[in-house]
């Protein structure tokens, strides 16, 4: 097992999977079957062997573990791929999500279902490849390379303002993505090497040239969560991307910024992000009060989950600038909970869309009494959106607040205000949807879920709740590195204060 290149394979094997699925020729019923089968086992067996990678991980070594080395561009860059604590979970929650995608688009996609396939499984590489990437110029190429399929499902499979908010959505991330581009050239003629593990343990930055490189670095992964005011690509590209697609952005895409604020911004421009606290803060607070009153203005239900994230997401950038081990590992936790849920929330939307063919809140009321199934899993989901006690939710927003509180109680008071807001919309959505008389004629014939949609939502129902009542499997893994990096972030502040001291007259 030493010897197998296992972090390689996970990675492409889904890229192969959609080289298998280009051969198949025709449009038929029989090649749309191949089609999906090819796809469906692609992603399951990459899901297993993400599951042996976290088996394989010992939970008590804080470094980089199943390391793969090989010269690439002439030996001045590496393909150096490893794991971690931070990252080795964000594979796993990539991994077991595809699969759900693929079945949920067995029926919903019509036209060009093999090029939909393909372009999901060339995502699904893309997007491995950023949390296992262990070379600045590799991560970059991971990072952005994810770009393409993402804006080829929105602007092709999207509703009726796709190409819009493909562009949107294209633009925005890439323009914040160049300065990165800038900063990893800077790191390199500084450092002498693209290699990330060799930067984090020997290479130190001046303070002056990591308040730039933490400023460039942010530009992309603020774009990428996004915090709050860049925020505005990701509702358009929510409404208008198929149902997968959501699921996928929310789940895994914008965890992408906040791995990044873990794996660069903070070991590797530790002054720079002491510097930028506050900023962060009023950021993180902001985008949870804010988007959280705009959610309740929405009369669409994937409008109201899309800015709900954004304030999700303002609970992962307050925990992990806390700098405290509770807020760090509450901004994992948060990460991989809202993967889950935001992802399950995003599916619920498609199984009442794909029935009716509109997303709007007073086309629904009364479904409690014909979807019994659908109107449970939308609750617990509802719930966990919440941060109701006994559902991942409430672990991964607890555990940030606890971390702000031991740094500022402002913070910490304004931002709890945002589990009031979110039970205010969350609950009115459900209320408007689920409750209520069934009145609507268009509604007294739908059919609650088939097993093809039990089958998406029950694990993510078990996962939910599994995890809210006992988090620990989560907290295991992550302890280790995330106490590593703590320690080191508070030697290089304390190193830069006491030469500081030393140098005043």
């Amino acid at each position: 097992m030493t010897d197998w290149p296992i972090l390689s394979t996970v990675t492409f094997l889904p890229a192969i999977g959609a080289l298998l699925v280009l051969t198949i020729r025709g449009n038929d019923a029989a090649a749309r079957k191949n089609v999906f089968h090819i796809s469906l086992w692609t992603t399951v067996v990459t899901m297993i062997l993400s599951f042996i990678v976290w088996g394989m991980f010992d939970e008590t070594n804080p470094g980089f573990q199943m390391v793969e080395e090989t010269a690439w561009l002439g030996g001045a860059i590496n393909y150096r791929m490893g794991v971690d604590g931070i990252s080795v979970l964000f594979v796993v929650l990539t991994a077991a999500l595809m699969p759900l995608c693929i079945i949920a688009s067995k029926f919903s996609i019509e036209k060009r279902f093999k090029e939909y396939m393909i372009a999901f499984l060339v995502l699904e590489t893309l997007m491995i490849g950023v949390f296992c990437a262990l070379d600045l110029v590799l991560f970059y190429v991971f990072f952005e390379g994810g770009l393409v399929p993402m804006f080829l499902i929105i602007g092709v499979w999207g509703g009726g303002r796709r190409v819009y908010a493909s562009f949107k959505f294209f633009l925005y991330t890439l323009l914040g993505s160049v300065l990165m581009l800038i900063a990893i050239l800077a790191m390199y003629w500084y450092a002498g090497t693209t290699d990330i593990e060799y930067i984090l343990s020997d290479v130190s930055f001046p303070a002056g040239m990591q308040t730039w490189l933490w400023l460039a670095f942010f530009a992309s992964f603020a774009v990428k969560m996004p915090m709050w005011p860049v925020h505005t690509w990701l509702p358009d590209a929510h409404v208008e991307a198929p149902t997968a697609g959501s699921v996928i952005l929310a789940g895994v895409l914008l965890k992408m910024g906040g791995y990044g604020f873990l794996r660069f911004s903070l070991p590797m421009f530790p002054l720079a992000s002491a510097d930028f606290m506050p900023f962060v803060f009023v950021l993180s607070v902001i985008a949870i009060i804010y988007t959280s009153l705009v959610a309740l203005a929405q009369e669409d239900i994937k409008k109201l989950i899309a800015y709900s994230s954004v304030a999700h997401m303002g609970f992962v950038t307050l925990g992990i600038f806390t700098m405290t081990t509770q807020g760090v590992q509450g901004g994992i936790f948060q990460m991989l909970s809202h993967g889950i849920v935001s992802g399950a929330l995003f599916l619920c939307v498609g199984v009442v869309y794909d029935r009716m063919h509109t997303r709007e809140i007073s086309a629904y009321g009364g479904l409690v009494n014909r979807m019994p199934l659908y109107a449970f899993a939308f609750l617990v989901f509802t719930m966990a959106n919440v941060g109701l006690p006994g559902t991942s939710g409430f672990v991964g927003e607890f555990l940030p607040l606890v971390g702000a509180f031991q740094v500022n109680t402002w913070v910490a008071l304004f931002a709890t205000t945002g589990i009031i807001l979110s039970a205010a919309y969350a609950l009115w959505l459900y209320r408007r949807v689920i409750f209520g008389p069934l009145v609507k004629d268009a509604l007294r014939g739908i059919l609650d879920l088939s097993r093809r949609e039990q089958l998406i939502l029950a694990p993510l129902v078990i996962l939910t709740i599994f995890f809210g009542v006992y988090p620990q499997p989560i907290l295991d893994v992550t302890a280790a590195s995330v106490d590593h990096l703590l320690i080191d972030v508070q030697a290089a502040i304390d190193a830069d204060a006491a030469l500081t001291t030393a140098q005043t007259p």
